[in-house]
């Protein structure tokens, strides 16, 4: 896929849809094909109609939140995304919503240079010389200033450059 100049992989991250599915839906039919997929938790049993929305080669990645009750879903898992190692997780057992130094301390230990988090339903990105820390905030029920409904794309290049786009529906 050729994304700015250049061969790259394409991710879409998002985090607290709570069932409330249609802006989802509709987001993935604008930006798709990408090449994976992530959610962060609290999908509420809506987790199981995104395949059948995104595009047939998209990986998918996605883990339980906290009110993910009857869920089968990991708690959280590592994956490699490009060169990069990757710690996805709601948040909640790091307690996030403190702030997200927890998180990042394991992520470092377990030797990933990515953490990726919701529930907070507040967008979040912090770079720093060894880890990228984001959350994409929700889609359904966002608690920022200005209440705006936001999610991540993130770009892989071909030479492993990690680009974030903090995005914002209208």
């Amino acid at each position: 896929r050729e994304v700015w100049g250049e061969m790259s992989m394409k991710i879409l991250i998002v985090s607290d849809t709570h069932r409330r599915d249609a802006a989802l839906r509709d987001l993935i039919e604008d930006l798709k094909p990408f090449d994976m997929f992530i959610h962060l938790g609290d999908a509420e049993g809506s987790e199981s109609k995104y395949a059948e929305w995104v595009n047939p080669t998209c990986r998918m990645e996605m883990v339980r939140g906290n009110n993910d009750f009857f869920s089968m879903l990991d708690k959280e898992r590592e994956i490699r995304i490009g060169g990069h190692r990757a710690l996805l997780t709601h948040g909640h057992l790091y307690n996030v919503s403190l702030g997200p130094e927890q998180l990042k301390r394991e992520a470092l230990a377990r030797g990933c240079d990515i953490a990726m988090f919701g529930h907070t339903h507040k967008p979040y990105l912090k770079r720093s010389e060894d880890i990228i820390v984001l959350n994409p905030g929700s889609l359904s029920f966002p608690r920022q200033g200005g209440r705006q409904p936001s999610y991540i794309v993130m770009e892989i290049t071909d030479r492993d450059e990690v680009r974030i786009r903090q995005e914002y529906l209208e």
